[in-house]
């Protein structure tokens, strides 16, 4: 199942096309796409029936789609989840996750322009696993259970926020307004034939700057989970952006940071992209 929200409203997709949730159950399940997730498995049961194909009558237009997850309660985020992104930083794999959060007004969709804030705004492109059900405790074999879906997530990061004090406390720089871009579609993980290996890419103005599989993470998705759960009660739509493969702009030599007029294009395989363009908040 693929789920997009197109006018605030939530649709199912198929190819290019989409299908209003609300209306084509008539009124069985909400347009809204937070409370469709409180009750994930029922949707999921109802979307596996066959709509008819006059249900899909949306056109599915790139530039008019939402955040899959556009109010989420809890938004954690992975550091140095990939061993070359952790070698470029200068740190040796870590031997437990490294938690940070990024708070959810953040949280856009796949297609935006985002305002520049002073300072050195870097990217990382991310694999993002979305909360389908309320977990708290679960162990890491059944972890999946508990995963609504994937999206594409950008962990916009401005810098000097981000590393200022002792130690520094990362959640602000994460934060500016439009730091969180996802999309383009919440994809559920039966729809892959390997939810744990997808490639993903991040491009600047055309350029690959990013790349690697997820099966590349030291820890994976279902780990996430249960350390995640073990300590911290996950709510239906919480987002868990999963960590960032080498490429960042900090790390590279000079140091690369994004400036007004720059695309950046984050493309995961079997899900699609995000596309953000970057403007001079002081213009």
């Amino acid at each position: 199942m693929r789920l997009a929200v197109i006018g605030g409203r939530a649709v199912l997709v198929e190819g290019d096309r989409a299908a209003d949730i609300s209306s084509a159950s008539k009124n069985r399940f909400s347009s809204d796409p937070m409370t469709l997730l409180d009750s994930w498995q029922e949707l999921r049961h109802w979307a596996a029936s066959d709509l008819p194909s006059d249900a899909y009558g949306i056109p599915v237009e790139p530039d008019a789609l939402g955040a899959p997850v556009p109010r989420p309660r809890q938004v954690f985020a992975v550091a140095l989840n990939y061993p070359p992104h952790a070698a470029e930083a200068g740190y040796t794999p870590p031997d437990d996750p490294l938690i940070f959060t990024k708070f959810p007004t953040c949280v856009t969709g796949p297609r935006t322009t985002v305002e520049l804030p002073p300072g050195k705004v870097d990217w990382e492109v991310e694999l993002v696993a979305v909360v389908g059900r309320h977990a708290h405790r679960v162990p890491e074999d059944r972890a999946w259970e508990s995963v609504a879906g994937l999206t594409v997530g950008q962990d916009l990061s401005e810098r000097v926020v981000q590393l200022a004090g002792k130690p520094p406390q990362f959640s602000l720089g994460k934060s500016f307004p439009g730091f969180g871009p996802t999309g383009p579609f919440l994809v559920t993980p039966d729809e892959f034939a390997d939810p744990g290996d997808l490639e993903i890419t991040g491009l600047l103005n055309g350029d690959v700057v990013q790349h690697d599989r997820t099966k590349s993470m030291i820890f994976p998705v279902p780990e996430l989970i249960a350390r995640l759960s073990a300590i911290v009660p996950l709510l239906p739509g919480d987002l868990v952006f999963t960590g960032t493969p080498a490429g960042v702009g900090n790390r590279m030599n000079p140091p690369r940071y994004l400036t007004e007029g720059d695309e950046l294009v984050s493309r995961i395989s079997g899900i699609g992209e995000l596309r953000q363009l970057f403007s001079d908040s002081t213009a």
